[in-house]
């Protein structure tokens, strides 16, 4: 009751309320400078100086219970220069210390004469160093005891490091692998209209013309177009190249063409030529091609070839070997070749002349009439090097020609080939040639020689369209399994032109 009267009074009387103003006054701050004093790497410190004088004392004694007496007066003598050891006043207590030879003397003996007492305080203290020495006592006894599992899983750890090692090494060589084998495919697809074309016996020529006008073959032509555009003998072309240099030169095929006949009807050598100079070579290697009049439209050049005492060619589909250099003081040249190998190929004729060699295979020919003069020599085995100055390997697969041609011109300039392979030339209208050659080691084998006859015309086996001449000399001779068969000349097939 008497509260309601009270609140009701507060409504009819209201009472002001005054209050008195706050007066803040500014704070006065004063920075010190903050002393930070490092007393864990002192104690550190300490602790390490401690550990080391402990370490070192319990050292000593162990050493001087193991000396032999006899060694004592050696010790005092090497201890002479700091001996006697005189201290005064100790940290001004008044202390002394006075360390002399008699006093090393007698403190050594009586260690000896108290040998279990001394060994066990020596080691009591070496121990105390090292445990003081140690902060954490659990993680050093755990560390302790945990030792000898470690040297045991050792050889499993670190089989486990080397093979993350081994996984990250894999997996950049997977990728680099299969990005390689992207673009080979990339290419391949693009180079598939030109393959197409060579395959169906297209000259490289011809093959980049028809893809150039053509235009059916997309993004794929433009860069065959650009990939090309020139001529290599890698790609198969024609031309007259200075070995080892893997596109024609343009200097010898103006001085060296042979169809200047031709050259008011438009047409161009399709001679495949290498003129060897002084670089050696490592492999000439020709492949999967057709020479002569085999295809339709085809002809030989004028090309006659007659070597020293030996044969007489009207025309040669494929020359190679050495040359007879006229002129003053000329000296003719050799191709020097370390393995000569002809196979599978197809020749209206084929003559070996005026070759030296250590080992010659004649095995599996047929020929339509062969002569075959095995003339004893002593030529040497062969090779050719040349270091970093060798030049790499001239490689060409596919392609029709009217003449392939390898020599040496230059006079006293021997052209140098470490290997030549010449394999399934299919020829027509001229002979195989190969004359003044100093080999290592030649092999002929499963050729089919014949077709030509008596300028033409069959004439049985009167005719030796294979004839391996007596300037062939070697060392050793293998000849095996050598037929005469009849054989007709080839059919022609598709032209490239």
């Amino acid at each position: 009751m008497l509260n309601r009267v009270k609140r009701s009074l507060g409504k009819l009387f209201v009472v002001p309320s005054i209050r008195m103003p706050r007066i803040r006054f500014p704070r006065i701050r004063l920075s010190l400078p903050h002393v930070s004093i490092p007393f864990g790497k002192i104690g550190a410190v300490l602790g390490a100086i401690n550990t080391s004088l402990l370490v070192f004392v319990g050292v000593i004694g162990l050493a001087v219970s193991f000396i032999n007496q006899n060694q004592i007066g050696n010790v005092i003598h090497w201890l002479s220069p700091i001996l006697p050891f005189k201290l005064e006043n100790i940290l001004w207590t008044g202390a002394w210390l006075n360390v002399t030879d008699q006093f090393v003397f007698d403190g050594i003996m009586a260690a000896q004469a108290n040998f279990a007492l001394t060994i066990g305080v020596s080691i009591g203290l070496i121990v105390l160093g090292f445990m003081l020495h140690a902060t954490n006592f659990a993680a050093w006894w755990r560390a302790f005891k945990a030792a000898p599992m470690a040297i045991i899983r050792s050889p499993i750890s670190a089989y486990r490091k080397i093979t993350v090692w081994r996984n990250w090494l894999l997996a950049k060589i997977e990728y680099l692998n299969s990005e390689s084998a992207k673009w080979k495919t990339t290419f391949k697809i693009m180079m598939s209209p030109y393959t197409l074309l060579r395959a169906l016996g297209f000259s490289p020529q011809m093959a980049i013309g028809l893809l150039a006008v053509g235009g059916t073959a997309g993004t794929g032509v433009v860069v065959n177009e650009t990939v090309l555009a020139d001529r290599s003998f890698s790609n198969g072309d024609s031309g007259i190249y200075a070995a080892p240099a893997l596109n024609p030169s343009a200097t010898l095929e103006e001085t060296m063409a042979w169809r200047k006949e031709n050259s008011g009807l438009g047409k161009e050598d399709n001679t495949l030529r290498v003129v060897m100079g002084s670089t050696p070579v490592r492999e000439i290697k020709i492949e999967n091609v057709t020479v002569g009049t085999v295809y339709t439209g085809g002809a030989i050049p004028s090309s006659a070839h007659t070597s020293v005492g030996g044969t007489a060619a009207a025309a040669t589909a494929v020359l190679i070997g050495g040359t007879v250099v006229a002129g003053e003081n000329a000296v003719s040249t050799y191709l020097e070749v370390g393995e000569f190998l002809i196979e599978k190929s197809r020749c209206t004729f084929m003559y070996f002349d005026n070759i030296t060699a250590h080992t010659i295979n004649v095995i599996g020919n047929a020929s339509d009439g062969q002569s075959i003069n095995q003339t004893p020599g002593t030529s040497r085995m062969r090779a050719v090097g040349g270091g970093h100055h060798q030049a790499e390997a001239m490689v060409t697969s596919g392609g029709s020609y009217d003449r392939i041609h390898i020599d040496a011109p230059t006079s006293a300039v021997n052209g140098k080939i470490d290997k030549i392979t010449l394999s399934n030339l299919y020829t027509e209208g001229g002979s195989c040639s190969f004359d003044r050659m100093k080999i290592g080691t030649l092999t002929i084998r499963l050729n089919e020689v014949g077709g030509g006859g008596n300028a033409g015309a069959a004439d049985g086996f009167a005719t030796k369209e294979f004839k391996i001449n007596q300037s062939v000399t070697a060392a050793n001779w293998n000849v095996s399994d050598n037929v005469e068969v009849t054989i007709a000349a080839p059919t022609e097939t598709v032209t490239n032109e």
